[in-house]
């Protein structure tokens, strides 16, 4: 009769929260992913449109010679590079208003204190310092050949390319690999089960797999710069962050290309 006293009211059994299905984590995986990878696609799609018109305005056969050759150009990669980024832009604004979120927020596009980009800076320098003394420890040279060919082949068709190539390295290729990495990649991923360690790491392994044109060894410089670049979205919580320490990145790979 207990249970039909007030002060002894029937006890409640609350179930276990269950965790999410296989197919729940296959979906909120996918789903960042797809969007990364349209942004990536037409940034893709884009570069190689500007290499197949260089082949077809010269009239030369489409062989995989012919097109590494012309894709390695380094004018053809700067225009490739600067032309993709309206397209790699564009994909993301879709992406971010299919999910309805506001754009700026969804990628983060705010800004951030000295004091993250004074620790972001330095710990990039630590970072690149670390696998500098590796690379002389093994007797690898720091720069990677393929750099170096792209420089030197834009500084043959004239300064104006070498110009366009540093825009397209410093300014344009960190704005699209932000936004697809560190962007749509990490702001999806982040707010599933992965949670921002999981977010990093991934987003981290996709943005290196970005950079296949290299060698397993420079592979792994790029995955670790993407986990530094991983913490600072997340300590700072803005990509333009992320961005300007990439760019400068860049343009000291630039400048040491230049002088070697």
């Amino acid at each position: 009769m207990d249970t039909l006293n007030p002060e002894h009211s029937p006890l409640t059994v609350t179930p276990p929260e269950r965790g999410p299905s296989v197919w729940q984590i296959i979906w909120q995986i996918f789903v960042p992913a797809l969007r990364g990878l349209f942004s990536f696609a037409a940034m893709f799609v884009v570069q190689n449109a500007v290499i197949l018109y260089f082949v077809l305005r010269q009239g030369l056969p489409i062989a995989p010679d012919k097109l590494n050759e012309i894709a390695t150009n380094g004018g053809n990669l700067a225009l490739g590079v600067i032309i993709s980024l309206p397209a790699v832009l564009a994909v993301a604004w879709l992406a971010t208003h299919f999910a309805r979120k506001p754009f700026a927020d969804y990628l983060a596009l705010r800004g951030a204190s000295w004091k993250n980009f004074l620790l972001g800076i330095f710990g990039l320098a630590v970072l690149l310092a670390g696998w500098e003394l590796l690379s002389r420890a093994i007797g690898r040279e720091s720069t990677p050949d393929v750099m170096v060919n792209v420089f030197k082949t834009a500084r043959a068709e004239g300064v104006v390319w070498v110009w366009l190539l540093a825009i397209a390295t410093c300014v344009a290729a960190p704005i699209s690999e932000e936004v697809v990495a560190r962007g749509l990649l990490y702001r999806g991923w982040s707010e599933t089960f992965l949670r921002v360690p999981g977010a990093i790491v991934l987003s981290s392994l996709a943005w290196a797999l970005m950079h296949l044109q290299y060698d397993w060894y420079v592979l792994g410089v790029v995955f670790c710069m993407g986990l530094w670049f991983g913490y600072m979205r997340y300590r700072s919580g803005s990509i333009w962050l992320t961005i300007v320490i990439h760019g400068l990145n860049n343009f000291a790979a630039f400048v040491q290309t230049a002088y070697q």
